[in-house]
């Protein structure tokens, strides 16, 4: 599923399997996202089932605190980009995601459970019923990040353009717990950096919980339509800011973004791909890199759970022929991993470290995404 979102973008359903559409998606939304107006805006609270916080805006911002909601602000456009596609794709029938690919899902409850979550461009045909399907929960999570930066006198933060990686509902389901799943890891991070930068940010992190609840209770929905039990484990798996931006470029066409992201204060890893698929069991992974991988001075470290990072030796020898680097290392899940994500990450040394933080400085490859369930 392939998507271009600048001033416009065509989403087409084929037999050649690309995506069109009758009539191009246009920003802004009909409701006026991302800049709506006021009566626009009351429009997208009453869809989305509540408001925007009348709280405190701080005037000014911590420079980390800059740096992590340009992340945040970033990651919502990207998901109503991800969610607008995923609907509409649901309700025109595309192949991949018609009546048979959501079997057995009730799809009435499916498409009002996705449209509570965005806004989306829905043909007129389908909108003449379901007149419901327009301004939702994940808008108001962008111009909340966006308010705050405004706020405190910071360019706020425009679309960029989007491909994803998924033909199917099936696949995207997937794709949006793992995004998710992230988002879960992230938003702490942030919260601790707002409750210790001593700036006016502080206030903003109950804002914050109440935001990664949301998006515990989106997880849940992911997981309960893939038959997966809605919670994944007793403690979700931590992260770091620059392993949730490097995932989110893995989904932005390069140099697209009016704010190029270069500009953001953090690290973009070289991908670590994860080709084994892994399960809730000890096991041996086979990972792939485009570069040069040290088996005897760099090693791979797991984040799962809130336990602390282990270090694992990377198998030697690797593999390389003129193409990608191929090397294998233990999984040990039984070792006390959670079920749902983890997060891998190639790291220079072959020492224990105490954090998330401290795996993202010695990081050389990451993050790679694994989901057990």
């Amino acid at each position: 599923m392939t998507m271009y979102l600048t001033s416009w973008i065509v989403l087409s359903a084929a037999v050649t399997g690309v995506l069109a559409a009758p009539t191009p998606f246009h920003f802004p939304t009909p409701d006026g996202f991302p800049n709506p107006s006021p009566a626009q805006l009351a429009q997208i609270q009453q869809g989305a089932g509540g408001t925007l916080s009348n709280s405190f805006l701080p005037a000014s911002l911590k420079s980390g605190a800059i740096t992590a909601l340009e992340l945040l602000a970033n990651n919502e456009l990207f998901e109503v980009a991800f969610f607008t596609e995923l609907l509409t794709n649901i309700t025109t029938d595309v192949p991949g995601y018609d009546a048979a690919s959501t079997s057995p899902l009730d799809r009435a409850y499916l498409i009002k459970a996705i449209s509570t979550i965005v806004n989306v461009c829905i043909p007129t045909s389908y909108l003449a019923h379901h007149t419901h399907l327009f301004p939702q929960q994940e808008e108001l999570h962008s111009i909340g990040a966006n308010a705050i930066l405004a706020g405190a006198k910071q360019a706020p933060i425009a679309p960029c353009q989007y491909d994803f990686p998924v033909s199917t509902f099936k696949e995207a389901i997937l794709l949006a717990q793992t995004f998710t799943d992230i988002a879960l890891g992230t938003v702490p991070v942030v919260q601790s950096l707002f409750a210790s930068d001593g700036g006016e940010e502080l206030r903003n992190v109950p804002l914050l919980g109440s935001i990664l609840g949301q998006e515990g209770e989106q997880d849940g929905f992911f997981r309960y339509v893939q038959g997966k039990t809605p919670s994944a484990a007793p403690f979700l798996t931590g992260g770091s800011l620059s392993f949730a931006f490097t995932a989110l470029h893995a989904y932005i066409v390069p140099d697209s973004c009016p704010k190029p992201l270069s500009s953001i204060d953090l690290t973009n890893f070289k991908p670590l791909n994860v080709v084994t698929k892994a399960t809730a069991k000890n096991l041996t992974l086979v990972y792939t890199v485009n570069g040069p991988v040290d088996c005897k001075h760099q090693s791979v470290v797991y984040l799962s759970g809130q336990n602390l990072p282990l270090t694992v030796p990377i198998s030697c020898p690797v593999h390389s022929r003129g193409g990608p680097t191929w090397f294998k290392a233990d999984f040990p899940f039984e070792a006390g991993f959670a079920n749902g994500l983890t997060i891998a990450a190639v790291i220079n040394g072959t020492d224990k470290l105490s954090s998330a933080d401290a795996v993202a400085d010695a990081t050389v490859y990451g993050p790679g995404l694994i989901e057990v369930d």
